[in-house]
């Protein structure tokens, strides 16, 4: 329309609606490429959310202005500013006093001048004795009568938001019947009983008292309660002669009548009903100024505020999610825009639940075996990536060599590796040269097409146990991510590739235990010695034994010759330089394996001279293989000889 004139300017109302939402596919993929690395899984996603997916905004950052904010709040000032202002004002009103002493000459004067000279040092009590004294001076009176009074009006006040102008007034009768009524509500409510039309009805007459308009009668416990508890932990802050003087002067501002029995009462109660709020705790505060009751009790409970949002944002507790953050405790706090930041990290952990990325046990979030699947895929790409440019493809139409042979062949192709048929070969170059004129020349020349291949009956299956340390030494080499990278990505090989094939992870250290995939990826080092190769051998046995009709084989990865066996009572025995006990019971799971008919193929980390030795025997014994690989190129190592072991060990 003509006339109407349009502005446009940055989006100010929440979180920016044309903001694209999160790559929640590219988030997990950065936690799996921690995990891949070494980094713990628990950890990779737990730092998700307190780093923040793309911007740095996350808990960290939250948690960083609310501890800013705190200590901000312990450099406003002083807390015993209450006693100090009352001795400012008494001082005056002395000043003025004598002023008008001084100008008078009568014995009645001096009198008064001699009572003022002898005053107590202390201020609650100077107060005390001045109560009944005639002042000379309108002015002195007045100040005197104001210590009291603008006291009790900031202690009523800082329990009360409500409360300013029925103090300015002078009238307390109102406050002392909301207070009945009040505590009346309070302790229907702790004994259990229904307080919903209570409460509405001690709204309907003092509501005026509480413009933050508590809903029900919880959210008027905790917004009292935590004023109250503000309150004792300012007397708590207080040094012993500082709080003595605080309580003397209040107990004189609220006087004798009802006002401070009910202040006392309400204080009970809601310590009663709230007793998890931090009553006793004191602060150590300072600053450049002097803090009246009220604005000391204000720091801190805003302090106590923070304290809670910053418990709230660590998540330390077991099964923490963000939802048990306050988001408007945050934005009272930190701001609308810490409060948007809150809500984009609660999407993120909603969509990740959402869309099967994530799932909640007991210790909190894990990812589920649709992010491992992608884990997987990703370790194995990553491998295959390498072996690509190392080593061809081509389609095997045979069925392998992983059986006895079947007395058939065929033509040699590019990239085949399975045994030549050397007889058909040689006739097939005799009767290519018996055509051709030069049929009397020697000696006979092979060439390519003269090749072929002799087929064998492939396996239907395979067992694998995949053996790997977990020794400590694994961690502190760096073989730790290299060595969850290579089971990922052998796990899901099996998994899409070979579904036929059984593979079972065992993970060794002083005692072996068999990993799930989830497990493999969330499993972190610790500091307990021992290689317990001869309990993995056992394991992997068993697995094997379980699947008679399969290919056996076992893969292991380690960097350190066996330091640890189990006893006939299962419990390990670990000792460094190995016990011959342990090297001897490691052999006699090895020549176990051998008389199953399991390849046994070892892939030795670092450059450790017994472990050389010792792999060396047992490769001797078994007829395995030893390979010897650097960490980067392990997984490369093992998914090639997996593929070759699984065809039976003839094909080596």
């Amino acid at each position: 329309m003509p006339g109407n004139v349009f502005r446009y300017g940055a989006w100010r109302d929440g979180p920016d609606p044309l903001a694209p939402p999160y790559d929640v596919r590219a988030a997990v993929d950065a936690m799996g490429e921690r995990v891949l690395r070494g980094d713990s899984l628990r950890d990779a996603l737990r730092d998700l959310i307190r780093r923040g997916p793309r911007d740095g905004r996350g808990l960290d950052s939250l948690m960083d202005r609310a501890r800013r904010l705190r200590r901000e709040a312990l450099r406003r000032g002083n807390l015993d500013g209450a006693v100090t202002r009352a001795r400012q004002m008494l001082d005056q009103a002395l000043a003025a006093e004598r002023d008008a002493l001084a100008a008078r000459r009568d014995d009645d004067a001096r009198f008064h001048e001699a009572m003022l000279d002898s005053l107590p040092a202390s201020v609650s009590q100077a107060v005390s004795e001045l109560s009944g004294y005639d002042w000379t001076s309108d002015e002195a009176r007045q100040i005197y009568q104001q210590i009291l009074a603008g006291l009790r009006q900031e202690v009523v006040a800082q329990r009360f938001a409500g409360m300013k102008q029925a103090l300015t007034d002078g009238d307390l009768s109102d406050v002392s019947a909301m207070l009945d009524d009040l505590n009346d509500l309070l302790g229907r409510h702790a004994r259990g009983e229904d307080t919903t039309d209570a409460f509405r009805d001690f709204m309907e007459r003092h509501g005026r008292f509480f413009p933050d308009g508590p809903r029900n009668v919880d959210e008027l416990i905790d917004s009292l309660a935590r004023q109250a508890a503000a309150a004792e932990r300012l007397m708590r802050s207080l040094s012993p002669q500082q709080r003595e003087e605080l309580e003397q002067l209040m107990r004189q501002a609220l006087g004798d009548g009802p006002l401070r029995g009910q202040l006392a009462q309400l204080t009970d109660n809601l310590r009663t009903l709230r007793p998890n709020l931090n009553w006793g705790r004191g602060e150590r505060m300072r600053g450049p100024g002097d803090l009246g009751y009220g604005d000391a009790a204000s720091a801190l409970g805003e302090i106590a505020d923070l304290d809670e949002l910053i418990e709230q944002l660590g998540q330390d507790h077991p099964g923490a999610t963000l939802d048990d953050v306050d988001v408007e405790a945050v934005e009272r706090q930190l701001g609308r825009g810490a409060a948007d930041d809150l809500r984009r990290l609660r999407e993120l952990e909603r969509e990740l639940r959402r869309q099967g990325w994530v799932q909640r046990d007991a210790d909190g979030l894990t990812l589920s075996p649709k992010a491992l699947r992608r884990l997987g895929q990703t370790a194995l790409s990553a491998i295959f990536s390498d072996i690509a440019g190392r080593r061809g493809e081509h389609d095997m139409r045979d069925a392998g060599a992983a059986g006895d042979l079947i007395g058939s062949s065929r033509r040699w192709e590019f990239g085949d590796d399975q045994p030549l048929d050397v007889v058909r070969t040689i006739g097939n170059a005799v009767r290519r040269r018996a055509a051709s004129a030069s049929a009397a020349t020697l000696p006979v020349r092979l060439e390519p097409e003269d090749f072929e291949i002799a087929e064998t009956e492939r396996r239907a299956s395979a067992a694998v146990a995949l053996c790997v340390d977990l020794s400590y030494s694994m961690y502190a080499d760096g073989r730790w991510g290299p060595m969850k990278q290579t089971a990922l990505a052998l796990s899901h090989l099996v998994a899409t590739r070979f579904p036929q094939d059984a593979l079972q992870i065992v993970g060794f250290g002083r005692y072996a235990q068999t990993l799930s995939q989830g497990e493999l990826a969330a499993i972190e080092p610790t500091i307990e010695k021992g290689t317990n190769l001869q309990h993995a051998l056992k394991i992997a046995g068993r697995h094997l034994r379980r699947h008679p009709g399969a290919e056996p084989v076992v893969l292991v990865v380690t960097d350190g010759e066996p330091t640890a066996h189990l006893e006939e009572d299962g419990e390990a025995v670990f000792w460094w330089p190995p016990l011959q006990e342990t090297v001897q019971a490691t052999v006699r799971e090895v020549d176990h394996l051998t008389r199953y008919g399991a390849t046994l193929n070892v892939f030795m980390l670092g450059e450790d001279d017994g472990l050389r030795r010792f792999v060396g025997a047992i490769a001797q014994r078994n007829g395995g293989r030893v390979f010897s690989p650097d960490a980067a190129d392990l997984g490369r190592y093992v998914i090639d000889d997996y593929v070759r072991a699984r065809r039976g060990r003839h094909s080596h």
